[in-house]
């Protein structure tokens, strides 16, 4: 068994502790079997493979620069004047 300290959260940290007492477990416990949790769902499934739809030739429209976020927002939200 080893000693660390780590840095939590203070709302995180209250909901540790209301958790352990509740389920009448130590604090160290409940942070333990946390981290138990996490890393085995990490290691039981690999991340499920999403197939996203793609139209025409998969290329981006003439005059839009995916460098530029703005310009990208710009071309989602449409003209400020819809007049």
């Amino acid at each position: 068994m080893s000693r660390t300290t780590i840095r939590l959260d203070e709302h995180l940290l209250a909901e540790a502790k209301a958790w352990a007492i509740k389920t009448q477990r130590t604090l160290t416990q409940v942070i333990e079997d946390a981290l138990r949790e996490v890393l085995a769902r990490r290691q039981s499934a690999p991340p499920a493979k999403i197939d996203l739809p793609t139209y025409g030739e998969g290329w981006v429209r003439p005059g839009v620069d995916v460098t530029n976020s703005a310009s990208l927002l710009d071309l989602m939200e449409g003209p400020d004047d819809p007049a």
